[in-house]
């Protein structure tokens, strides 16, 4: 099963800008209120190509759990390993800037619980090419959730089936009755839901960034942040 969902939105800020805040996005609650759930950021690699003029990024967030509490609620413990909220995940994201093509792509998936849902999100950043280029940037986003839960249980719920048709519900409990398919469908919808959500929250956690970034300029920004953890390497 695979459920797909599509957004398209327009920042009123230069493709420079919004490129930039994308990479600050989770570099402090301080700057972006909307990354709380953000517990570290660590880039693995950087480069850009010599005969493109693209930057490469790769890097990994530790972020509170990828799964919505709903779907912790709906599995049971032996799966999820006990109370959601002292769950985290993993992401691992990719991206390409090409600043004189004026576009940035990016792909965020999670490393864990990819057994219960696996969430890929890809954006695609670029200038209008119908408007003044340094006012406004489209991105769209695009998230495809797949559970493989199902998967499995099917074939558990299968081999019970053949060995006793009438007891086979009964072993199988709660999955028996709903199906392996259902599991997969209201684990997707529960994803999806709550990623449309998210997704606003992202936009308005982008949009702080730039406003900043407009206002304070990059250097004041990074100075910004700067002060932030000195602050906080006092108080640890």
């Amino acid at each position: 099963m695979v459920l797909e969902h599509t957004t398209n939105h327009a920042y009123s800020h230069p493709f420079p800008t919004v490129t930039l805040a994308y990479f600050l996005r989770y570099c402090s609650p301080q700057l972006n209120p909307f990354a709380k759930h953000v517990l570290s950021t660590d880039t693995i690699s950087s480069h850009i190509d010599p005969e493109t003029g693209r930057l490469h990024t790769t890097r990994i967030h530790l972020k509170k759990s990828r799964l919505p509490p709903a779907v912790f609620k709906l599995l049971p413990t032996s799966i999820t390993g006990g109370n959601e909220a002292n769950k985290s995940s993993y992401i691992l994201e990719t991206s390409v800037v090409d600043m004189k093509e004026g576009w940035m792509s990016t792909e965020s998936r999670n490393l864990n619980f990819v057994g219960v849902l696996s969430v890929v999100e890809k954006q695609i950043y670029t200038m209008p090419k119908s408007q003044a280029k340094d006012s406004t940037t489209d991105v769209e986003t695009t998230v495809v959730f797949r559970s493989r839960l199902g998967d499995k249980l099917r074939g558990r719920l299968g081999q019970a089936a053949s060995s006793d048709d009438e007891a086979a519900p009964a072993k199988g409990g709660f999955f028996a009755r709903l199906g392996a398919r259902g599991i997969q469908r209201s684990i997707e919808s529960l994803a999806s839901t709550k990623t449309v959500d998210q997704l606003g929250k992202s936009r308005e956690g982008m949009g702080i960034i730039m406003e900043r970034l407009r206002q304070s300029g990059v250097m004041g920004v990074l100075e910004a942040l700067r002060r932030g953890r000195e602050r906080g390497l006092e108080t640890a």
